[in-house]
C-alpha cells in the first residue's frame, strides 16, 4: 500500500512538471517577445496572396514608397505611460492644416508599428492626423510578454486619452491588422469615450487561445488538451491574463462602435471562418468585406476593393 503512494505520488509530480515544462515552452515560443518564432520564417500560411488573387500594382508600387516615406515625412515620437506603468512608443503624422479626424493604426504579431507603412500613408493621404504605436512588447515599447490585445486593449484607451486630452473635438477611427485587429475589437467592448466613432479590423482573431490552439494543430499536429491547458497556466503566471478570457468574441458583443470586418477567404494563419463569427456577434451598425484569394493580412493588396469600402464605411460615421 504504501509502495502504491509512493509510486502514484511520483507519477503525479512526474505529469505536473512535465506539464510544467511543456506549458512554459509552448509560452516562450508564443509570448515571449525575446524568443525566436521559426515557424513565422518560410511560413506558407503568411502568404500575403494565392496565385487567384488579383494584385493590384499600383498598389504594389504604393507599398515600396510607403516604406521611405515613413521614415522621411515630418512625425513626432511620443509616449505613453500604460497602467502597469510601462513605457509605450507612438509617432504622429499630423496634417499641416488643422484637422480633428485621427485614426490609431495598431500592427500584427511580432511586428512594429513602422511596419504599417502603406496604411499609414493611405490615412494620412485621406486627410486624417495618424497615431501609429508600437504594442507592448514590439517594437520601442516595454514589456516583457505579448499581450495579444487583451492588456493592449486598456494601453489603447490610453492612447485614445491622450488623443482627447489633446483635441477634445476628435473624432476618432480604431484601425488593426492581425493581432491589431484583435486589438482593436477587444478595445471595442470597453467604456470608450464618443470620439471613438470607428473601428476596421482586418483579419483579427475570436481569442487567443483559439489562435493558438489552431497554430499547435496547425503547426504541430497536436490537440489543444493538455498543452493549452498548461500553456494558459503559464501565461496566468508570467504575463497576468487568461487566454480564453483574451476573447474578441466577447468584446465586440458588448461594442457599441460602428464597426467594418475584413478577411482574406485563403487566410490559413487566421482562419476564414473566425471573421463570420466575429461579424455574426457584434450588435452594432456594421459591414463586412471578404477579399477573395487574399492570404492573411493581404486583402489590402486588391487595393481600390479593399480602401474604397473602408471609406464608404467610414465616412457615414468621421464627419
Amino acid at each position: 500500500m504504501k509502495i502504491t503512494l509512493i509510486t502514484s505520488l511520483v507519477v503525479v509530480i512526474v505529469i505536473v512538471v512535465g506539464l510544467g515544462f511543456i506549458g512554459n515552452y509552448f509560452y516562450n515560443l508564443a509570448l515571449n517577445p525575446k524568443a525566436e518564432r521559426p515557424f513565422l520564417k518560410n511560413n506558407p500560411d503568411l502568404s500575403r496572396a494565392m496565385p487567384t488573387m488579383k494584385l493590384e500594382d499600383q498598389e504594389v508600387q504604393e507599398g515600396k514608397l510607403a516604406k521611405i516615406w515613413i521614415e522621411t515625412a515630418p512625425h513626432n515620437q511620443v509616449t505613453l505611460t500604460s497602467y502597469d506603468g510601462l513605457k509605450l512608443q507612438g509617432y504622429e503624422y499630423m496634417q499641416e492644416r488643422s484637422t480633428d479626424r485621427w485614426v490609431v493604426v495598431a500592427h500584427g504579431y511580432s511586428g512594429y508599428g513602422k511596419q504599417m507603412a502603406q496604411s499609414t500613408k493611405k490615412f494620412f493621404d485621406q486627410g486624417y492626423n495618424v497615431l501609429l504605436v508600437d504594442l507592448r512588447g514590439h517594437g520601442e515599447s516595454e514589456g516583457d510578454y505579448i499581450g495579444m490585445g487583451w492588456h493592449d486593449r486598456f494601453d489603447m484607451m490610453g492612447w485614445i486619452n491622450q488623443i482627447v486630452e489633446k483635441d477634445p473635438q476628435s473624432q476618432i477611427m480604431l484601425y488593426g491588422v492581425s493581432m491589431g485587429g484583435a486589438t482593436v475589437m477587444m478595445t471595442s467592448g470597453e467604456n470608450l469615450p464618443g470620439n471613438v466613432k470607428v473601428i476596421v479590423e482586418d483579419c483579427g482573431y475570436t481569442s487567443a487561445y483559439d489562435e493558438f490552439a489552431y497554430q499547435l494543430n496547425r503547426l504541430f499536429k497536436l490537440p489543444p488538451f493538455p498543452i493549452m491547458t498548461a500553456s494558459n497556466l503559464v501565461a496566468e503566471y508570467r504575463a497576468g491574463y487568461d487566454m480564453k478570457e483574451a476573447s474578441a468574441l466577447e468584446q465586440v458583443k458588448k461594442s457599441k462602435t460602428p464597426m467594418l470586418f475584413i478577411h482574406g477567404d485563403q487566410d490559413t494563419f487566421v482562419p476564414y471562418e473566425m471573421v463570420h463569427e466575429l461579424y455574426q456577434a457584434a450588435s452594432v451598425d456594421k459591414d463586412l468585406l471578404i477579399v477573395e484569394g487574399a492570404g492573411h493580412g493581404g486583402a489590402h493588396l486588391a487595393g481600390a476593393v479593399y480602401w474604397n469600402k473602408i471609406w464608404d464605411f467610414t465616412n457615414k460615421y468621421m464627419k
